[in-house]
């Protein structure tokens, strides 16, 4: 089974940038299709981002499809969320997670592997 840990997470203005990162280790990397979610304080855990195995696929939901850019090297068992244009309403704790599988899960029940998250903060 893999191990997920994400770093990147930090406070930005809105409108700024930030790039999170996923490593994963104990497990074959390109076996995982991989997921980015989100939850803020009171919320529900959201679906953000998602990528096939081999990063030949991507989904994002319309609340960040333009703005976030999510991509992976198996090479580096490394996957990463690009974030532009942020606003304050992108505040929350960012996770990643992992699914055996090839094909993109949007349901947070899909997917068997987690990191402990990293808090991104976006002031107005």
């Amino acid at each position: 089974q893999v191990q997920l840990v994400e770093s990147g997470g930090g406070l930005v203005q809105a409108g700024g940038s930030l790039r999170l990162s996923c490593l994963g280790s104990g497990g074959t990397f390109r076996n995982y299709a991989m997921g980015w979610f989100r939850q803020a304080p009171g919320k529900e855990r959201e679906f953000v981002a998602g990528i096939t195995w081999d990063g030949g696929s991507t989904y994002y939901p319309d609340s960040v499809k333009g703005r976030f850019t999510i991509s992976r090297d198996n090479a580096k068992n490394t996957v990463y969320l690009q974030m532009n244009s942020l606003k304050p309403e992108d505040t929350a704790l960012y996770y990643c997670a992992a699914r055996t599988g090839t094909i993109i899960i949007t349901s947070r029940r899909g997917y068997a592997y987690w990191g402990q998250g990293t808090q991104v903060t976006v002031s107005s």
